[in-house]
């Protein structure tokens, strides 16, 4: 399977992490806009391999790290999903 790349940018709220995630990933059709649901899509829901490339986190505040915190998560618990920070 060919790999699937997501690219936040310009993320300013949470809105725009679940909009960018759902233009550019086959997010699950029961997907809910909350950090439980994200879990379980990058856990469980979607096909890999996946990388997801977020480039300026901390522009979203103060829920940046709770993000980064499950990303890497994700990353730790997949051997075919990669998560990376960039400028």
């Amino acid at each position: 399977m060919s790999l699937r790349r997501c690219v936040l940018t310009d993320v300013r709220s949470m809105d725009d992490v679940y909009r960018q995630l759902a233009e550019q990933l086959p997010l699950p059709a029961h997907f809910g806009n909350n950090l439980d649901a994200l879990w379980d899509a990058l856990s469980t829901d979607l096909p890999g391999p996946l990388e997801i490339v977020w480039h300026r986190p901390h522009t979203l505040g103060a829920r940046a790290e709770d993000l980064l915190e499950l990303l890497r998560e994700a990353e730790q618990s997949r051997d075919d999903l990669s998560f990376l920070i960039a400028p």
